[in-house]
C-alpha cells in the first residue's frame, strides 16, 4: 500500500490479512468496512486503498481497547484532531473514529470505527431513522466478516469522492433486488433525492 502523508503523521496501512488476524482475538463482533468491504463483495481488487477500516459496536469499545493495549491508539476527539485513548476510558458519544499505530512517532496502521446499536438493532449514526437487524448487517465469507455492501454504500453516499463513485459502480452489479431496495429507501430517507438512486433499479444501468 502507498505511504500517505497527513497533518497527523504518515499512514503506512497494514495488509488487510494482518489486521484481520489481530482482530480474531477480539471476543466481540467486528467486521471489515470501508473500501476493502466493497472489494471483498466484488471479489477482486480494482483500486488502491489508503487504509484498512475495522468496525465494532460502540458498546464493545473497552474490549477493543484491551485488545490494542500494546498499541498507540488515538481518538478523533473532536473530529479533525487526535488525542490518546487510554485503556479503560469510555469515549464520548461524538467520537466514532480511532487511529492505531504500533508506537508513538510511527506510521498509522489502521482505523477502528464505532457503530451504534440498540439491543439487536443496528442504528445508522447519521440518521437514527435508518435501522436494521444486526444479524443482517454483516456477511461472513472465506472466514472474514464484512459489512453488507449496501450499508457501506450508504456511508459513502455523503459527498462521494471519485473512489466512492468507483466503488458504487463496481459493486452495483453484485447487489440483488433486496439490497438495492434497502439502499434506495435509505438514501430516500436521508437525502430525498440522490444521484445513485436512479441506478438502483435493474432497468437503469450505471452511466458515467
Amino acid at each position: 500500500m502507498p505511504r500517505i502523508e497527513t497533518p497527523w503523521g504518515p499512514w503506512e496501512p497494514m495488509p488487510l490479512a494482518e489486521v484481520v488476524a489481530l482482530f480474531r482475538d477480539l471476543a466481540a463482533p467486528w467486521w471489515v468496512s470501508g473500501g476493502y468491504a466493497i472489494e471483498l463483495a466484488v471479489g477482486r481488487s480494482f483500486r488502491e486503498h489508503g487504509g484498512v477500516d475495522i468496525s465494532v459496536l460502540r458498546r464493545d469499545q473497552l474490549a477493543v481497547r484491551e485488545l490494542l493495549a500494546g498499541w498507540d491508539v488515538h481518538a478523533a476527539d473532536p473530529p479533525g484532531t487526535l488525542r490518546p485513548w487510554p485503556v479503560g476510558e469510555v469515549l464520548p458519544a461524538h467520537v466514532h473514529d480511532i487511529w492505531v499505530r504500533e508506537h508513538p512517532g510511527g506510521p498509522w496502521r489502521f482505523q477502528v470505527m464505532l457503530d451504534e446499536a440498540e439491543g439487536e438493532t443496528w442504528v445508522y449514526r447519521r440518521d437514527a431513522r435508518i435501522r436494521r437487524p444486526l444479524s443482517t448487517l454483516t456477511i461472513r465469507e472465506d472466514g472474514v466478516m464484512r459489512i453488507a455492501p449496501e450499508v457501506q454504500l450508504l456511508f459513502k453516499a455523503k459527498n462521494p469522492r471519485p473512489k466512492d463513485e468507483r466503488d458504487f459502480a463496481e459493486v452495483l452489479p453484485t447487489l440483488d433486488a433486496v439490497r438495492r431496495c434497502w439502499l434506495d429507501e435509505a438514501l430516500a430517507l436521508e437525502y430525498g433525492g440522490h444521484r445513485w438512486r436512479e441506478h438502483l433499479r435493474p432497468s437503469q444501468p450505471l452511466i458515467d
